[in-house]
């Protein structure tokens, strides 16, 4: 099975009603979006993470579960809900966070499993790895499963929450050194590195690390580095609502795609093989450009992906 651990928050989704402008609640955090895309393509997931017990955790929950999501390593607490503010902007989204001692970010290590399933492979990211304690609660998960399973990573960078660029920056060498895989956005790379093109930096994460390094380009597909060798694909064009949870629907999709080709470790990740990698992204691809027909972090149900 996968397990994703990280961030459950409440997207408030901008809208503009007869000059007025008013937010919509929509369930995400990006590896909650992404256990979410994963129940929905059908694969066996559960969510590690900490919900609030108020009405937006209790949604929160819910949401996972109807999308087939197991709650098994979910842990709960009085605090508030995170709530993250999307608003639309010449430059796309912008997103500011409201997420002092809320409930997601208060995960202990007390509070993980003991063990994970056998063979079980291991997603995180986003900013549950800046926000103590969850991030050392989760950098102590990952130090412990590393080299035991495989375990994938997309940064998902959030600057509002990034005060010190190169103190980050260090961190996230930390965290590729050990990871088998990891996807990151162009936007992304853009703010980390700027004057650096894509598949430079694709080429300098390998190093540090991973098998398989991807990184998206929005409406222009996506670029991925296996073993030092290159693999692009397109991204199908669609009517765009919204990108909000693009970037999880991919990691989602990818995921999914691995695991039903048999991709259990590091051995099969890296003898992948290029055409079939390329195959991977493109599902990827199409579960992303899907998720942009919609409003909100809304990954696709399997049967609307054939």
């Amino acid at each position: 099975m996968m397990v994703v651990a990280g961030e459950a928050l409440i997207d408030l989704k901008a809208l503009n009603l007869g000059g007025r402008l008013l937010y919509s609640p929509h369930p995400g955090g990006s590896p909650y979006n992404v256990a979410l895309g994963l129940g929905r393509l059908g694969v066996p997931v559960a969510f590690l993470g900490r919900f609030s017990t108020d009405a937006f955790g209790q949604l929160l929950k819910a949401h996972l579960q109807r999308s087939r999501v197991d709650l098994r390593y979910a842990v709960e607490g009085p605090e508030l809900t995170t709530l993250a503010l999307v608003t639309p902007g010449e430059q796309g989204e912008s997103f500011a966070f409201y997420c002092q001692n809320t409930a997601d970010t208060l995960l202990r290590v007390e509070d993980l499993p003991e063990e994970l399933p056998p063979g079980a492979w291991l997603h995180l990211g986003s900013i549950s790895l800046l926000l103590k304690p969850t991030a050392d609660t989760l950098e102590a998960l990952l130090e412990r499963e590393m080299g035991r399973r495989l375990i994938s990573l997309d940064p998902n960078v959030r600057p509002f929450l990034i005060p010190d660029r190169p103190a980050y920056e260090e961190r996230l060498r930390g965290w590729l050194g050990r990871v088998d895989l990891v996807k990151v956005s162009q936007a992304d790379l853009a703010w980390l590195y700027p004057g650096r093109t894509p598949l430079e930096v694709a080429r300098a994460w390998q190093r540090l690390g991973p098998a398989l390094v991807v990184v998206t380009l929005g409406s222009e597909g996506a670029i991925a580095l296996l073993n030092g060798e290159e693999v692009r694909v397109e991204a199908p064009r669609v009517e765009v609502v919204d990108t909000v949870g693009a970037g999880d629907a991919f990691m989602a999709g990818l995921l999914a795609a691995l695991y039903r080709t048999g991709v259990t470790d590091r051995s099969a990740l890296s003898e992948l093989g290029l055409e079939r990698l390329s195959e991977q992204l493109a599902f990827a691809a199409r579960v992303a450009a899907l998720t942009c027909t919609r409003a909100g972090a809304d990954p696709p149900w399997q049967e609307e992906v054939r």
